[in-house]
């Protein structure tokens, strides 16, 4: 695809490539992340069991939420990856930039946690 800003890159946007690359990405992060890979799967179980009781709120929650902590994990990965990238030796304020980016996912993960528990909980009481 065309970079807009750039300049660089193929002409044409490309809907099916774009969708190939996000099924890339998130398929790379899920083999080899495992922070990525537990949160799906405990989120799922969780989901399947908001959808057999039918809270269909609870479903969108647990979706928004997941999105949301999967999102900065994502972008917490990228970040890392693109500092080791950059400078390969201990640099003081990449260091800080990884905290700040690890500092987000912390804040999701707390947020994550907090629903999928009570939700659990709420699963687990209409049993």
């Amino acid at each position: 695809m065309r970079n807009k800003f750039l300049g660089t890159g193929e002409p044409g946007y490309h809907p099916l490539r774009k969708c190939r690359t996000v099924v890339a990405g998130l398929r790379y992060a899920v083999a080899y992340d495992f922070s990525v890979a537990y949160k799906l799967v405990l989120s799922a179980v969780v989901l399947v069991g908001a959808f057999l009781l039918r809270n269909w709120v609870d479903v969108v929650l647990i979706l928004l939420v997941t999105g949301l902590v999967l999102m900065a994990e994502l972008f917490n990965s990228a970040i890392e990856a693109l500092c080791d990238f950059v400078e390969a030796r201990h640099n003081d304020k990449i260091g800080i930039i990884k905290d700040i980016a690890a500092a987000a996912v912390g804040v999701s993960i707390v947020m994550w946690a907090l629903v999928i528990a009570f939700e659990a909980t709420r699963i687990w009481a209409r049993l």
